[in-house]
């Protein structure tokens, strides 16, 4: 990250809101379950509701507190008296979503949560509307096409009251959020770190801030509260940077203080084996998620996609069933049924359950990428480069996207373009072979042997998930004349198959590379005989590969 995105520093008066003061360790677990309860019920007044759900799913994994120690809501202020018809009559019409009807009966309210829900119901109403118009097209938008037409007067607004620091942690996180989608990312990271001081409880403030790290190192620029929500928040930021080893450390660490009976913590997980490919321990770890939350929505999008590499069709039929059942309106529902239609090959179907979640919820990025993998299995280029790229600006870290672009740019014989949307793939999952491999045919279509030959190698290194890399590697050294690597290569490649399994394909290598080092000895002009690969390994083209899509956990409420 530049230095001018920089240690960011709270200043001026704003301070942490009364009562919210949070510990820096896990040393007293009543305190956070009072806190977490306190949190729950002040973000749901203000309708912020998947961060009520977050912190009221928390303190629900701790155990119960004493009446005696029951905390009460935190005491009324004068003007919070005077508003208080005009709060309760706009929240009723904000809770059934008539935004504008409510922000009209807050006008000229002085109360910080009036104020809140004021401003909030405007950034709302332009959402919807802006959401609204991009549904009547899931295709041929470009970026900045549609806008939320209210965001740069909000901004005005709400730039006036934080340079007079009149914003409370909930005014700081709308104004953060009013950056981002403003693309003003320095200023809204700025604003967001000060709102993790002001109201560290808030989840959806560290949320926010998740979404605009892009890696490990911008992360140790920020000058973030010592608090416990703090490790609540590394552990997710290092599963979104891919950085597994040490979220899955920050989870078990969280189970280990205390919060082994959190769903919340189970689900995420379960996402992390999830995204290092580890099927068996992910599936497991769902199952008995499914057991202890059967009506749980959140997350089985993900589920399905771990049933969908298995071709586990039983298992996926059973499973968007039993969604449809509990809400077939939920774009997760949508994403499930989407996969278990293209794992039929129904891919016209799959497609419109896809156009579906996304109607529900257009920035839903799951259903772009998986959408941009069906008209891939159609043929239609154009509509899944679209779509990859509406994923992208909802999270420029999905690497599933990159890729599907790279793919789709292959399909139309485009070297130099896919080149650049697989080395995206790569620098956001360097340790995953098929980016590496992928990269490799790449360059060799680009006739740059030299890296292909590193990308191989690397591929092979990390672990090849596919069993491509050594065979492309020892081809590349065929084509250089260099038939002892390439016998080497080979010699590896018979060692992988043998554990395996595989032996009759092992015996054939092995008299090929006999035949290679014989030619290696003898001089001849003659070019050698025809390598023979697998069935599975014997097309030059890249195959489809169909890389499931991030889980969004991160969508901010």
């Amino acid at each position: 990250m530049a230095a001018s995105t920089s240690v960011v520093a709270v200043a001026g008066p704003a301070a942490v809101m009364p009562g919210l003061s949070t510990n820096a360790d896990f040393s007293d677990l009543r305190e956070i379950k009072k806190q977490l309860l306190l949190i729950a019920g002040l973000t749901r007044e203000r309708g912020l509701l998947h961060s009520s759900k977050w912190s009221a799913e928390l303190a629900f994994s701790l155990p119960a507190l004493p009446l005696a120690e029951l905390q009460p809501p935190p005491p009324l202020t004068e003007e919070d008296a005077q508003d208080m018809d005009a709060y309760t009559l706009a929240k009723a019409y904000f809770d059934v979503k008539e935004y504008d009807r409510a922000a009209h009966f807050l006008h000229g309210c002085n109360s910080k949560k009036a104020y809140f829900l004021f401003m909030y119901s405007r950034y709302l109403s332009g959402e919807k509307k802006k959401d609204d118009e991009t549904v009547d097209s899931l295709g041929p938008l470009e970026k900045g096409q549609v806008k939320n037409e209210a965001l740069r007067e909000l901004r005005v607004e709400l730039s006036k009251k934080h340079q007079a620091r009149e914003l409370d942690g909930f005014g700081l996180y709308l104004y953060g959020v009013v950056l981002r989608k403003l693309d003003l990312v320095k200023e809204a990271i700025d604003v967001f770190v000060e709102a993790t001081h002001v109201l560290p409880l808030h989840w959806g403030a560290w949320l926010e801030l998740c979404n605009l790290i892009t890696d490990k190192e911008m992360l140790k620029f920020l000058s973030l509260p010592d608090t416990w929500m703090k490790e609540f928040f590394l552990a997710h930021i290092y599963t979104e940077l891919q950085l597994i080893e040490e979220a899955l450390q920050k989870y078990q660490n969280l189970i280990d203080v205390g919060f082994s009976k959190s769903s919340y913590i189970v689900s995420q997980i379960a996402v992390a084996y999830h995204n290092i490919r580890d099927i068996d321990k992910a599936l497991s770890i769902f199952n008995e998620l499914r057991k202890q939350d059967p009506y749980r929505i959140e997350n089985m999008d993900t589920f399905s996609n771990l049933l969908y590499v298995r071709s586990m069709k039983s298992e996926l039929s059973y499973l968007a069933h039993n969604l449809c059942e509990i809400d077939k309106y939920r774009v997760e529902t949508c994403c499930v049924i989407g996969n278990y239609y293209s794992l039929r090959s129904q891919h016209e179907k799959a497609a419109l359950y896809f156009q579906r979640a996304l109607k529900l919820n257009p920035r839903y990025l799951g259903a772009w990428t998986l959408m941009g993998h069906e008209y891939m299995e159609m043929k239609n280029t154009s509509a899944a480069i679209q779509a990859y790229r509406h994923a992208i600006e909802v999270n420029k870290r999905d690497y599933r996207a990159w890729y599907g672009l790279g793919q789709t740019y292959e399909i139309l014989k485009m070297p130099f373009y896919c080149l650049y949307y697989y080395r995206r793939a790569h620098q956001l999952r360097p340790n995953d072979s098929r980016m590496l491999v992928a990269l490799g045919e790449c360059y060799e279509k680009l006739n740059q042997l030299v890296e292909a030959k590193k990308c191989y190698w690397r591929a092979y290194a990390v672990g090849d998930v596919e069993k491509m890399a050594l065979v492309k590697l020892a081809k590349l050294h065929e084509q250089l004349t260099e038939s002892e690597q390439a016998a080497q290569c080979y010699i590896k490649y018979i060692q992988d198959i043998y554990s395996c399994g595989t032996r009759e394909e092992g015996k054939a290598l092995l008299r090929q590379i006999l035949q290679l080092r014989n030619q290696g000895e003898t001089p001849t002009t003659e070019m050698p005989a025809p390598f023979f690969l697998p069935a599975s390994l014997s097309a030059n083209n890249t195959p489809t590969r169909r890389v499931s899509p991030l889980n969004l956990s991160s969508v901010t409420p």
